[in-house]
C-alpha cells in the first residue's frame, strides 16, 4: 500500500478528522478532551502519560535492502524486519479505527533546497499542537500543492505485544526509511515525534544531499557571520547561543550545506526544570498563550506552574514556535559558519577554558562529544563522571559517527578560515569539589573575543590534548587560560590529565574501525610532557 492509499484508508475509518487546526482550535480541543489545563499565563499544560522522555531502548529501524549496509546497527539503531513492521503498522491502523484523529501538514528544513514534506497523524490534540510548533508551517497554498514525503503516525493508546510484534515491550518508535514512515506507539511523549524526523534528516542529508546534519544551536552576528554551538546538557549551549547582539537561527537541529546553515525546525523544545525569568528570560517569556508545557505541576490550589516541582520528571518541557522569541533570523538560514564552538563542562578541571582546534582535532572532538557530570550518591560522595555522545547527539545518528566527522573535516579543509574552538564551561583550579566553576562572564568574554577575531596572538600547545591555548584574551585573567597554572598541586593536575586522556582513548576505541588515520592522529597522548 502506498502512503497516499494508507492516508486515505486512515481518513475513511476515522470517527473524525481534524486537519491543520489553528493553535487556538488545538488548545480548545485539548481542553475539551481532558488532555490538559491552562496555566496562569495562558499556556496549555499537558501530561504525556507513562513516558516523560524518549525511550532509546525501544527505538527501531527497518532493516532492508536500503538500510542493511548503510545504517550503524547496534544499541542506537536496532533492526526490525519489514514483515514485523508491516504487521505492526496494520495493527495500529486497525486500532485507531473509529477514533478522532488530528492531521498536520508540516516541513523540516528551512532551506527550500533541502526541505522534507511531512504529514503528522496523532490521536491527541496536544501532540498535534506540538507538531505545529516544532515543525515548519507551510502556507495553505503550499499544503495544497506539495506532495507528502514522510508520514508520522503517533498512537499512544496502542500497546504492542513485545516479542510477538518484534519489539521489546508495549511502546516503540520505528523508522522505515524505504516506506518513509515513522510509527510511534504506546508513548505520548512528544519528543519522539521531533527526534524521529531528526534521525531521518541525519540519514538522508549526508548520504543523498551532501549536507552535514548537526545537533547544535546557531546564530548570526550583525555583520552576517554565522556561529554554531555544540554541547550536551549542562554545558551552557542555550545560554551562550542566546546573545542580544546576534540573531538566533535555531536552538537544536541544523543542516550545513555548501553555502548555508539552516534550521530543521520551526520552534523550540526547552527544558523547564528550575526555570526562572532571571536565568532564562527568553524561555520564560515564551511560555504564554499557545505554548505547550509538559509534565509540570502547579502550586497548591492555583494555576501557577511550580518549575521546581520534579515529582513527575526532571524532564519538564515547553514547546513553542520560534517567533515566540525576540531577535530571530527570518528565515532561519545563515551563511556557512565563521566560528564553531564545542562546549564541554569538564568537571575534572583539565581542559583549557578555550582552545583552538586543527581540522583533525575538530573531527576527533566531534566524534567524542565529551562533557562531564557530577554524580551524587546516597552517602554524599560526589565525583566527576565522563559523558561521551558522538557528534553531540549519538542517540540520533543512523550512520556511523565517522561519516559526520569526515564531512566536518572536509568542510573545514574547503573553508580554512573557519575557526573551531573547544570551550570548557566546567571547572578550573581543580576538579569538582576542589576547584571552582568557570565564571560565566569569562566564558562570554572568550566567546566574544573568538567571534570578534581578537584571539589572534600567541598560542601554547597543551602537552596532552595538543590543542592550542591562547596566551591572552581581553577581559580574562591570563593565568586562567592555561589550566595547569590554576592548580596549586601540579602533580595532581598531571595525574588528572592522564586519567581524562585515557577516558577519551577508551571511548574512541568503539569508533576506531570506521575512522580515518587523520582522526586517530588527534587523540590525546597518554603520557605527560610538561
Amino acid at each position: 500500500m502506498t502512503n497516499e492509499a494508507l492516508l486515505s484508508a486512515i481518513e475513511k475509518q476515522a470517527k473524525s478528522i481534524y486537519s491543520n487546526l489553528t493553535t487556538d482550535e488545538l488548545v480548545q480541543k485539548s481542553l475539551e478532551r481532558g488532555e490538559g489545563k491552562l496555566t496562569d499565563r495562558g499556556a496549555l499544560a499537558a501530561d504525556t502519560g507513562e513516558f516523560t522522555g524518549r525511550s532509546p531502548k525501544d527505538k527501531f529501524m527497518v532493516q532492508d535492502e536500503k538500510t542493511k549496509d548503510t545504517v550503524w546497527w547496534g544499541n542506537v539503531n536496532q533492526p526490525i524486519s519489514p514483515e514485523k513492521f508491516d504487521a505492526l503498522l496494520n495493527k495500529v491502523i486497525k486500532h485507531i479505527e473509529g477514533k478522532e484523529l488530528f492531521i498536520r501538514h508540516a516541513n523540516a528544513g528551512a532551506d527550500p533546497n533541502y526541505r522534507v514534506n511531512i504529514q503528522v497523524i496523532t490521536e491527541s490534540a496536544y501532540q498535534n499542537l506540538f507538531a505545529k510548533h516544532l515543525f515548519l508551517r507551510p502556507t495553505a497554498e503550499e499544503v495544497a500543492t506539495q506532495e507528502t514525503e514522510w508520514l508520522i503516525i503517533a498512537s499512544p493508546s496502542f500497546k504492542a505485544n513485545g516479542v510477538e510484534d518484534g519489539v521489546r515491550q508495549h511502546n516503540f518508535t520505528i523508522v522505515d526509511m524505504s516506506r518513509k514512515i515513522i510509527l510511534i506507539g504506546g508513548s505520548g511523549y512528544t519528543g519522539e515525534i521531533k527526534k524521529g524526523i531528526f534521525g531521518v534528516m541525519n540519514y538522508i542529508l549526508p548520504q543523498e544531499r551532501n549536507v552535514l546534519s548537526m545537533h547544535c544551536s546557531a546564530n548570526i552576528g550583525e555583520s552576517g557571520d554565522t556561529a554554531i554551538f555544540f554541547g550536551l546538557s549542562g554545558t551552557g549551549k542555550t545560554t551562550l547561543s542566546a546573545d542580544p547582539k546576534r540573531k538566533l537561527i535555531g536552538d537544536d537541529e541544523h543542516g550545513w550545506s555548501k553555502n548555508t546553515v539552516f534550521n530543521f525546525e520551526g520552534g523550540c523544545y526547552a527544558k523547564c526544570v528550575d526555570l526562572t525569568e532571571e536565568k532564562e528570560p527568553q524561555i520564560w517569556n515564551a511560555i504564554k498563550h499557545g505554548a505547550l508545557v509538559e509534565n509540570v505541576r502547579f502550586f497548591e490550589d492555583s494555576d501557577k506552574v511550580n518549575y521546581e516541582d520534579i515529582s513527575v520528571t526532571e524532564n519538564t518541557r515547553v514547546a513553542y514556535p520560534i517567533d515566540y522569541i525576540d531577535n530571530i533570523a527570518v528565515p532561519s538560514i545563515g551563511d556557512s559558519p565563521k566560528n564553531i564552538f564545542f562546549l564541554t563542562a569538564d568537571a575534572f578541571g583539565v581542559l583549557p577554558p578555550i582552545s583552538k582546534l586543527s581540522p583533525a582535532q575538530a573531527m576527533y572532538h566531534f566524534i567524542s562529544g565529551y562533557t562531564a557530570k557530577v554524580a551524587g550518591t546516597e552517602a554524599g560522595v560526589t565525583e566527576p563522571q565522563a559523558t561521551f555522545s558522538a557528534c553531540f547527539g549519538q542517540a540520533f545518528l543512523p550512520l556511523h559517527p565517522a561519516k559526520y566527522a569526515e564531512m566536518l573535516g572536509e568542510k573545514l579543509k574547503e573553508n580554512p578560515d573557519i575557526n573551531v574552538w573547544l570551550v570548557n564551561t566546567g571547572w578550573t583550579g581543580g576538579a569538582y569539589g576542589v576547584g571552582s566553576r568557570m565564571k560565566l562572564k569569562y566564558t562570554r568574554a572568550m566567546i566574544t573575543a573568538a567571534l570578534e577575531g581578537s584571539l589572534t596572538g600567541d598560542f601554547t600547545e597543551h602537552p596532552v590534548f595538543g590543542v592550542s591555548m591562547p596566551n591572552d584574551c581581553p577581559n580574562v585573567p591570563a593565568d586562567l587560560l592555561q589550566p595547569r597554572n590554576t592548580w596549586s598541586d601540579k602533580d595532581a593536575y598531571d595525574a588528572q590529565c592522564h586519567h581524562l586522556s585515557k577516558l577519551f582513548n577508551d571511548n574512541f576505541e568503539k569508533f576506531a574501525d570506521g575512522s580515518s588515520d587523520e582522526i586517530k592522529s588527534a587523540a590525546p597522548k597518554q603520557s605527560i610532557a610538561i
